[in-house]
């Protein structure tokens, strides 16, 4: 859950959306505005070119690169640029029957069994 914080509204609470819940709207989004899914390989493309602008950025507000005059920058454009990645790997995982609540909870069972001890036993990371 999360609590909205808009001054002009009031405090409620809204349910965050499930994976499940996010594939299904860029679904409906897809098929009532978007006409259609790209091919999978276009969305591929796609998917390394918003990709591209987010390491763009983050190289600049985290990097040595500096801004150019008139570039977004900060938070919002931050979550901007992972939103739009978020949305074309969405689109990918419906078009190619990926489920991804399952996918992302086997991908947690493997990293856990897989690296249990591994990072606590990292002299880099202490």
């Amino acid at each position: 859950m999360t609590t909205e914080t808009n001054p002009n509204k009031s405090s409620i609470q809204t349910p965050s959306p499930s994976l499940s819940d996010v594939q299904a709207m860029v679904d409906h989004w897809i098929k009532t505005i978007g006409v259609r899914y790209f091919s999978e390989l276009t969305n591929t493309a796609v998917l390394m070119e918003e990709v591209g602008e987010l390491a763009r950025l983050m190289s600049r507000s985290y990097g040595e690169q500096s801004f150019k005059a008139g570039e977004k920058q900060g938070p919002e454009a931050l979550g901007e640029e992972m939103a739009d990645v978020l949305f074309v790997l969405v689109c990918l995982a419906n078009q190619t029957g990926v489920d991804l609540t399952e996918a992302f909870h086997k991908s947690m069972e493997k990293k856990t069994k897989r690296d249990s001890g591994r990072h606590q036993s990292n002299p880099k990371l202490g």
